[in-house]
Order: C-alpha cells, then sequence, then structure tokens
C-alpha cells in the first residue's frame, strides 16, 4: 500500500490521496508526474539560476501548479510553488525537509503548504508555496534578516541569537509575541538537528499592517546530512555553537534573553513534549530511507535527553 507523498496517509494503489490533492486544490482531481528526472531537474536548475530570484545551496526551480492539467509547470517567472530535486551529493534532501516541516506544524509552528511530488524516474522532489506571493502577480513584502542586519549572503553566519532578539525589538510590530514564537522555533530547530539556521532563513512579513515573523521555511535534520565536526547551531548562543545545554538554551535564551515568563516557556515546552511521539511515528511513516529513519530518531532522541524532556 502507498503512502502519499503529501500527507503520509495511506492512499492503495494511488500515488496521492483525495486529502493530499484537496490540499494543493479543491479542484485538483489528479497530479502528474514531474516531466524531468532528478538529474534534469538539476540541470534546469542551475540553467535558469540566473532568471530567478531564489537562492541558495540547493538547486531550486520556480513552478506554476496547473490545476487543469493536473501538474506542477516550471517557469522563470511569477511562480508559485519553489521545487527542490534530489542533490547530487547530500542524500535524501527533499524527505527530509518536508518530514522536519511536518513535525514543526505539530507544535504551532506556522509552515507554508508543502509536500513531495514523484518525477518520471520516481525519485522525490519536494514542493512549497511561496508565501511572498498573492493574487496573480502582487508581491508580500518580506525582509529576511541579513537584510534587516544589514548582512550579506557571505556574512549570513557573521552574528548572534542574541542580536537577533533584538533585531525582533526593532523591527516588529509586537516584540514580545514574536519572542515566544522565536524561542520555540530554536528548540524545534536544536531538537531536530537544524544547524542551519542562518540569518536568510529568518524573515519578517508585514500581515494586515503588523511586522511579524514569516513563516518558517528551510527546516531540515543537517546534522545527519552534513559530514565532518559539525555544530549544534548556525548563530551564536552565549558565544557558543556547540556543545549547548539546557541551561543556555532555555534558561539563558528563554528566560534571560527571550524576557519569557515560566509560564510561556513551560507551555512550550510542555506542546513539545506531548508532540514527540507524533515525531516519531512521523519519522518512521516519512519517505527517508531506513538509515535515515534511523539517524534521524537517534539525534532527536540525544537532543531531548540533553533538555531532560519527558515524554
Amino acid at each position: 500500500m502507498n503512502r502519499c507523498p503529501i500527507t503520509y496517509e495511506p492512499c492503495g494503489e494511488l500515488l496521492y490521496s483525495a486529502k493530499g490533492l484537496k490540499q494543493l486544490s479543491q479542484a485538483l482531481k489528479e497530479l502528474a508526474l514531474l516531466e524531468y528526472s532528478a538529474e534534469e531537474l538539476r540541470a534546469e536548475a542551475m540553467q535558469r539560476a540566473s532568471k530567478m530570484s531564489i537562492q541558495g545551496v540547493q538547486p531550486k526551480l520556480s513552478a506554476l501548479l496547473n490545476i487543469k492539467e493536473g501538474h506542477f509547470e516550471i517557469v522563470d517567472k511569477n511562480g508559485r510553488y519553489i521545487l527542490k530535486p534530489q542533490h547530487h551529493i547530500w542524500p535524501e534532501l527533499p524527505q527530509n525537509e518536508d518530514l522536519t516541516m511536518h513535525m514543526a506544524a505539530t507544535i504551532g509552528i506556522e509552515v507554508p503548504q508543502h509536500g513531495l511530488v514523484y518525477s518520471k524516474d520516481q525519485s522525490l522532489t519536494y514542493f512549497i508555496k511561496r508565501f511572498d506571493r498573492k493574487g496573480q502577480k502582487d508581491k508580500i513584502p518580506v525582509e529576511d534578516f541579513a537584510q534587516l542586519a544589514r548582512m550579506s549572503r557571505d556574512t549570513k553566519y557573521n552574528y548572534t541569537m542574541e542580536k537577533m532578539l533584538k533585531l525582533l525589538d526593532d523591527f516588529c510590530t509586537f516584540p514580545a509575541i514574536e519572542k515566544a514564537k522565536l524561542f520555540k522555533l530554536f528548540i524545534f530547530n536544536y531538537l531536530v538537528g537544524n544547524e542551519d539556521m542562518h540569518l536568510k532563513n529568518y524573515s519578517v512579513i508585514i500581515h494586515n499592517s503588523k511586522v511579524k515573523l514569516s513563516p518558517s521555511y528551510d527546516l531540515l535534520n543537517s546534522t545527519i546530512v552534513l559530514k565532518g565536526d559539525v555544530e549544534e547551531i548556525a548563530l551564536s548562543l552565549k558565544g557558543k555553537k556547540k556543545n549547548l545545554n539546557a541551561d543556555v538554551l532555555i534558561n539563558y535564551f528563554g528566560k534571560e534573553g527571550c524576557r519569557l515568563t515560566d509560564r510561556v516557556i513551560e507551555n512550550t515546552l510542555e506542546t513539545i513534549m506531548d508532540s514527540i511521539p507524533i515525531w516519531f511515528n512521523l519519522i518512521d511513516i516519512s519517505f527517508l530511507s531506513k538509515q535515515m529513519k534511523e539517524k534521524y530518531a537517534l539525534l532527536l532522541q540525544k537532543r531531548i535527553n540533553v533538555l531532560n524532556l519527558v515524554y
């Protein structure tokens, strides 16, 4: 029996469940294979890179969803989705990112519509709907934290979490609310091994005339992908990027840095602890290979132990 790569629910002999298709559009009845292989998608991404506004290490393509014909259509401009095919060096990034985004949603972290789509070679490509677009051509004002801090792509790691909090004070309409959201996101990223949350992976968005943190994106367990002596976080906290503990992450960052009350911190940690069994189940039914599932679960349990979380 197949599982839907959008919802993870059983879908019999079908590639996608009806619920998964409806998440994309109520009018969508079927979704065809991408007409490219993973290798061809990477080649397309390289050829189109200079024409597109989305950048980064992973190959990316801009796409529209053609509901009438039931397929994703790669475009140079005005795309409403971003496609990320399999990487030629780092294994299973699409499956990893999609799983991690599902996990984030279980604790109330806002994430855009996302999922996996099959290519003609049966490889899986990650898709995510752009949250900085509305209607046919309108753009929603969004700025990443590198822009806010006047840093560049080359200096996006040269910052601290303490300075991030100052940016929230300077730019957000209700900084206290955004600090609580940032704390939850920060703890989540530590637990799932996302060590690559640099300045360009955080953004603010203007919504209903209010400036707030944008929906989260680029969430994945980078620790099980990268090789070598890895760091635990991208932006230093209390002068550290590794060998972190509950005192630094919860007391120093949550209480002292974010100035959160004990009740807010307790509620955040309780929400996370309640979702941990769901996380392990999501890992188990995800589209990662058995080996990568084991690595993901092992790291998650290790980080849970560091924070002394009980579930």
